[in-house]
């Protein structure tokens, strides 16, 4: 499973406590920027690069950090085959693995404390979909949405 991680200025910070963790648990991701803090930078660049590898690569995941979150999460969801969520608690993270495939986690920097964010990051790398016929159903009816964009 490769991950891609993104975020602007307000995401920075955590960002790279979340590069540390998933080296830490040994994980093959892909830092996509931003490369240095600049306070003058836009999410839009580094969720669409990190929506774009992960609706291209399947088994893959992404982790998004902006200040709100909303932005990115935003931008991530334009992209087909991505599905971008808020991460507010754990229990919250697993349910959207769990039932919608989710397989971008989003983290809204400037809300989510930072031992927060690390269990919520291990329960999206952790938890799998359940691939039961109702969610099947449900994720099918979206990539029908998707074609006829």
């Amino acid at each position: 499973m490769k991950i891609y991680l993104g975020a602007d200025h307000k995401g920075y910070k955590l960002k790279k406590k979340v590069a540390e963790w998933l080296i830490k648990l040994k994980h093959d991701f892909e830092d996509l920027g931003a490369e240095e803090y600049d306070r003058s930078d836009d999410y839009t660049k580094y969720a669409a690069r990190v929506a774009s590898m992960v609706a291209e690569n399947e088994n893959s995941f992404g982790i998004l950090m902006c200040g709100s979150g909303v932005g990115v999460d935003i931008m991530a969801n334009k992209f087909d085959g991505a599905r971008a969520s808020f991460g507010k608690s754990v229990d919250q993270v697993k349910a959207g693995r769990r039932d919608d495939d989710m397989n971008i986690l989003v983290l809204a920097s400037d809300y989510t404390d930072g031992e927060s964010a690390k269990k919520m990051v291990k329960a999206f790398l952790t938890t799998k979909f359940d691939k039961s016929a109702r969610h099947k159903r449900r994720l099918a009816d979206i990539e029908k949405i998707e074609e006829n964009n």
